[in-house]
């Protein structure tokens, strides 16, 4: 059941030619749902509530002392048996898939998702109904810009016991492909696509969850699902069934008839595409892969996905982010280009004069980025004590550096007549490289938000070649002369 939407702003659908992907999106009013868990058979509401830029998902169990959250993190995944379990503490929230991948394929990118049970509900065993909340909250864009994290080489996961492939390739949007192959002569050989996230609730979203009926029968010999019915999930029959074991499934799920339909299938369900497993793979995928923690673009390919496989995937192509993170968007520097500005314009713009001019030229300007240039010489003057014999440049003076390129975009972007910047606070500062004599530092400031009120916040990055030097995050007020 959906409960009444408060308060909603102006919303923007995933489809609308209006939807900006490079900017962060949340949910424009709190929305609930309830339902049953597949599992525990527990009854429990979620609300989805807005949530800042940066939150990501989060989980909040408000029935537990204190409210616990538990972000939605691979890392954090701890059973993957029958659906994505996330644990924190002690505390639990299992068969979050549904409901991310409704989050992923509506654009959402921050959301507060409150839940009063351990088990988001299974509703029909699609993520349908989650994007049809979704849908009656509205979507709103944030003042935000989206950082997207390019898979720039093949990541490969196999699992030789399981023959399961999976590999992730560069491409320009995010894409997934889908095969499965049971051995089964009900399901065969099944593929699925997504070449466009925005087909995602029109193609994927509707795809319910299947088993077969020999997993079915475990499942409930071992008191399991205790929230499934014959509505919620497609049931494969891939052998002879007796009259007898007809007879305790029409009194387990409280249905008059039940039977095998010509094609293998339980007459529990018709299906809503020829493939729907396959496209249910796809969702489960969509949904685990939301637990990277980072937007991504490039091409999945998957062949006989589950749950397990799928969450040690998305480990794989998190530790890739990880570790590769600050090589996304290394500037270029081609010392043999005309700069954008040079120092006679610099100078016109600041007031920093040698011996504290450190900004040699500028080489790329945007209305949210600046890339400038230091050449760092051995003739430099705070190389005569840091140190006597091993020169490095003072990290102080990367900083320095990095607020000077920064003032020169924020004055840019300010209009006629004359300003200064002053600094107003540094934080997340850190060190990761030396600065020696020789070296071409780049300077790389972009804005974190756009500039209110003369404040202007930045993220500073430094390199020499593809490695960062130093990185900080900056606030300045920018003050007409």
């Amino acid at each position: 059941m959906i409960t009444s939407v408060k308060d909603k702003t102006e919303t923007i659908d995933i489809m609308s030619p209006d939807f900006n992907p490079d900017k962060q999106h949340t949910i424009s009013a709190p929305v609930s749902i309830s339902g049953t868990g597949l599992h525990t058979g527990i009854m429990a509401e979620l609300t989805l509530n807005p949530a800042k830029p940066g939150t990501g998902f989060q989980f909040q169990r408000v029935d537990l002392s204190g409210k616990p959250t538990i972000k939605a993190d691979c890392d954090l995944v701890t059973d993957i048996s029958r659906g994505t379990t996330l644990e924190n503490n002690g505390v639990k929230v299992s068969t979050v898939e549904h409901l991310l991948a409704a989050l992923v394929g509506m654009g959402v990118d921050n959301c507060l998702i409150e839940i009063n049970g351990p088990e988001v509900p299974i509703m029909d065993g699609s993520s349908a109904p989650f994007v049809k909340l979704i849908q009656e909250a509205g979507v709103t864009e944030q003042d935000a810009e989206k950082i997207w994290y390019n898979i720039e080489e093949n990541i490969y996961y196999f699992d030789e016991q399981k023959r399961v492939e999976m590999v992730a390739m560069p491409a320009s949007e995010y894409q997934i492909t889908t095969l499965i192959d049971f051995n089964s002569p009900v399901l065969g050989t099944q593929h699925a696509g997504l070449k466009h996230i925005r087909d995602f609730n029109n193609e994927i979203a509707p795809c319910r969850t299947f088993c077969f009926l020999h997993e079915l029968e475990m499942l409930l010999d071992n008191n399991l699902i205790k929230g499934g019915d014959v509505n919620n999930a497609i049931v494969i029959v891939d052998k002879k069934v007796d009259e007898k074991e007809m007879e305790r499934l029409r009194g387990i799920f409280r249905k008059d008839k039940i039977e095998v339909k010509s094609g293998g299938y339980l007459n529990n369900l018709e299906l809503r595409f020829p493939n729907e497993p396959a496209r249910h793979k796809l969702l489960d995928i969509v949904g685990d892969l939301a637990l990277i923690g980072y937007p991504i673009k490039g091409r999945i390919i998957a062949n006989r996905p589950g749950h397990s496989s799928n969450v040690e995937f998305a480990k794989k192509i998190k530790q890739y982010i990880k570790k590769n993170k600050h090589n996304r968007g290394v500037p270029v520097y081609d010392p043999t280009q005309p700069p954008v500005f040079d120092q006679q314009y610099i100078e016109k713009k600041l007031p920093h004069r040698y011996p504290f001019a450190l900004v040699d030229k500028i080489i790329e300007i945007s209305d949210t980025h600046i890339i400038g240039i230091k050449n760092v010489t051995f003739n430099e003057w705070f190389f005569q004590g840091h140190f006597p014999g091993n020169p490095v440049m003072p990290g102080v003076l990367q900083i320095e550096a990095l607020a000077q390129c920064g003032g020169i975009l924020a004055i840019n972007l300010s209009g006629e007549g004359q300003y200064d910047t002053y600094f107003l606070k540094i934080d997340n500062c850190k060190f990761k490289n030396m600065v020696r004599p020789g070296d071409s530092l780049i300077l790389k400031m972009e804005l974190s938000a756009p500039i209110r009120r003369g404040i202007c916040e930045m993220k500073g990055t430094t390199y020499v070649g593809n490695k960062v030097c130093c990185e900080a995050d900056l606030v300045a007020q920018i003050v007409k002369q």
